[in-house]
């Protein structure tokens, strides 16, 4: 029998805008198709909650009302799941690491409530930032953006991902924010671009975020150098 080595690549990016977009292009290229169908698999999933909302126009207060809460309940229960999913497959692209498309559904296995307790405190912190004149809101969302990624690279339960998403995101909230607002602008370009081109500027987005974790992660937690 032969022996089998698995070699995994330690992959070097920085922690900044542009090596975070930077990165992510190149790794999104290199993975393009393993990537594309992971997305159309969440556009997919997405596609209840479209038809939820056209329904929401009904004038039958009751199926209204019905259709409201099946769509809460599809979002925190399935929706959160498939989203967690999606950004480990990412970060494992982004890691230049082996991944399985059927990885997008591994939080229905492995960690499905902690996604679903940390979705729902993620959730709360940033509504009730948004509440307090709405600035909060958004250094909230920023200081939690790694909360995924920690639930589902570490297997942080809900509580510890809030903490250590807190201290990891230290020193790059304006990092993260800039990244958030440019990637307004990439998806309004997908937008003009026969709006198929929503689906890679998405991507995009996806694989630059799961980069910065990436780099971010290896900046913060690298081992100290012990001088002799």
């Amino acid at each position: 029998m032969e022996n089998q080595e698995v070699q995994t690549q330690t992959i070097q990016v920085k922690p900044d805008f542009g090596s975070a977009f930077g990165h992510g292009w190149r790794m999104m290229m290199k993975y393009f198709l393993e990537l594309l169908l992971v997305s159309l698999v969440v556009i997919a999933a997405q596609i209840p909650m479209g038809i939820m909302q056209v329904g929401q126009g009904a004038e039958f207060a009751p199926a209204m009302a019905l259709l409201q809460v099946f769509g809460i309940g599809y979002a925190l229960f399935v929706l959160a799941p498939i989203d967690f999913g999606s950004k480990f497959v990412f970060l494992k692209g982004m890691k230049d690491q082996k991944f399985e498309i059927k990885e997008i559904f591994s939080g229905f296995k492995d960690n499905y409530l902690n996604i679903i307790l940390a979705n729902l405190l993620t959730v709360a912190i940033v509504v009730a930032g948004i509440f307090m004149l709405i600035i909060p809101g958004i250094i909230f969302a920023c200081k939690l953006a790694f909360v995924p990624y920690l639930v589902m690279d570490k297997n942080l339960d809900p509580v510890e991902a809030v903490k250590e998403s807190w201290r990891m995101t230290k020193g790059y909230g304006w990092t993260i924010f800039g990244m958030g607002f440019v990637s307004i602008f990439i998806f309004l370009g997908g937008l003009l671009l026969l709006i198929l081109g929503v689906i890679p500027a998405a991507m995009w987005i996806s694989s630059a975020f799961a980069s910065l974790y990436h780099a971010v992660d290896l900046e913060k937690n690298k081992p100290a150098v012990v001088q002799v």
